[in-house]
């Protein structure tokens, strides 16, 4: 056998192997009984986690522009903390907000402050994120005003509110609740998808 072919034939039944050895993962079991009632269940059991962290990987674009990066949300009761890597423009930064307003901090020309968080990154960056909102639509829950819809399986399909449709998919048992893997936001031309690598519930983010 010629050397080169040997080598072929060993890399390849390497690769077999690996993709053999990779679980599959598995989807999740219906949900037994009302969609709602389960979705109720849900924000109940999440009050009583105020403290939470997700990471993971974001894509923006505007319909015109786009590209990826890193996200980190750490939730302090009713304070956030958003930190975004290299989102298209190759920066960071990062919003911290609440009730009282937000500041994002990073950019050129030093930090800026504003009460509303979605409209400050948006005249900072030129990107349109639901930072408002991402507090409760990271999660799967939706707030006032929004409308919930439920697919096949009883689990959150997309919710719709304050002109942005986002949907769900990949959902994970984390600590004996349920949260998505996959998110994904549309607005008109802006669009934003959220992979979550990692979940952390009950915790204190530092």
């Amino acid at each position: 056998m010629k050397p080169l072919r040997a080598f072929v034939l060993v890399v390849l039944a390497s690769l077999a192997s690996a993709c053999a050895m990779q679980p599959v993962k598995q989807a999740l079991p219906p949900i037994v009984g009302s969609a709602e009632a389960n979705q109720a269940a849900r924000a109940a059991k999440l009050a009583t986690s105020p403290n939470w962290s997700m990471s993971g990987r974001i894509a923006v674009s505007n319909g015109k522009q786009g590209g990826s990066g890193r996200i980190e949300w750490k939730q302090d009761g009713m304070r956030y903390a958003a930190t975004l890597s290299a989102p298209v423009t190759r920066q960071s930064w990062r919003v911290n907000g609440g009730p009282d307003g937000a500041t994002i901090e990073g950019l050129s020309g030093g930090p800026r402050s504003g009460a509303d968080a979605s409209a400050l990154v948006f005249e900072a960056t030129r990107w349109r994120v639901p930072v408002n909102a991402l507090g409760d639509w990271l999660l799967g829950l939706q707030r006032s005003g929004d409308v919930a819809h439920f697919g096949g399986d009883g689990r959150v399909e997309r919710i719709e509110g304050e002109g942005w449709v986002v949907s769900y998919s990949d959902w994970r048992p984390v600590e004996g609740v349920e949260l998505p893997g996959r998110i994904e936001a549309v607005q008109g031309a802006a669009k934003v998808r959220l992979v979550v690598d990692n979940w952390t519930l009950g915790v204190t983010p530092p």
